[in-house]
């Protein structure tokens, strides 16, 4: 595992620049300017595919929570945290990049279009679930705490996702069977789609091995104030 360990901090961050660099290649060069938004759509690609990797990061965080409250293992729980951890980091890129975006196109910051809402919502019940953790650091109703919390906001996934189709907004459907995005474009948002994804697992590895260094941390400390 060492090996993997060390293989692995060796040979990410050069994959994650690699991929970096393809995907600004794409997106400032390869990619056409799209005829009516200009030059500010281009943080389409970036914006997209982080809210994709904050669907995985909440989306993960979901399912190991479930885990963690059937089997009270520790490790469940390092798993749910960092699904949360960082899923937060990329909803709150959504929702920073979202406003740059929307400036010069509806002429203001922000609107209470129901997408924007339901994505501010799981911000917000997720920055509650990660302070909870902090409160109940070291209580272990936290965890089981945190877990229910994560839950609850995993059930806005599914009003963000549809919320176009269910409300009416100003928030455009970007993908879609009927959609007449250029072969560049698509080409463009799946290269940013993929490199994004693999620094979203990037991250999320980090954390976890983070949190399981913590836990053992945590438990040598109390195994030597019993001694």
């Amino acid at each position: 595992m060492k090996k993997i360990s060390s293989k692995f901090f060796l040979i990410m961050p050069l994959v994650v620049a690699l991929l970096l660099t393809i995907a600004f290649y794409m997106i400032f060069i390869f990619a056409p300017e799209e005829s009516t938004q200009g030059a500010v759509q281009r943080i389409f690609y970036f914006h997209v595919s982080c809210a994709f990797a904050m669907y995985c990061g909440f989306g993960l965080a979901g399912i190991y929570s479930v885990l963690f409250l059937l089997k009270r293992q520790p490790h469940f729980d390092h798993y749910s945290h960092a699904g949360a951890s960082v899923g937060f980091l990329f909803c709150s890129m959504v929702l920073a990049s979202g406003p740059i975006w929307a400036k010069p196109i509806w002429g203001t910051w922000w609107t209470w279009d129901p997408r924007l809402t339901t994505t501010l919502l799981i911000w917000l019940i997720f920055f509650a679930c990660l302070l909870l953790r902090r409160f109940f650091e070291r209580d272990p109703r936290g965890p089981v705490y945190a877990a229910v919390l994560t839950l609850f906001g995993v059930l806005d996934i599914p009003l963000i996702a549809l919320s176009v189709k269910l409300w009416r907004g100003v928030h455009p459907a970007v993908l879609g069977k009927k959609s007449n995005m250029p072969l560049e474009m698509k080409l463009t948002l799946l290269a940013t789609n993929v490199t994004v994804l693999v620094l979203f697992f990037a991250i999320f590895w980090i954390r976890v091995r983070l949190l399981k260094l913590e836990h053992k941390s945590e438990m040598l400390r109390f195994e030597h104030q019993e001694n």
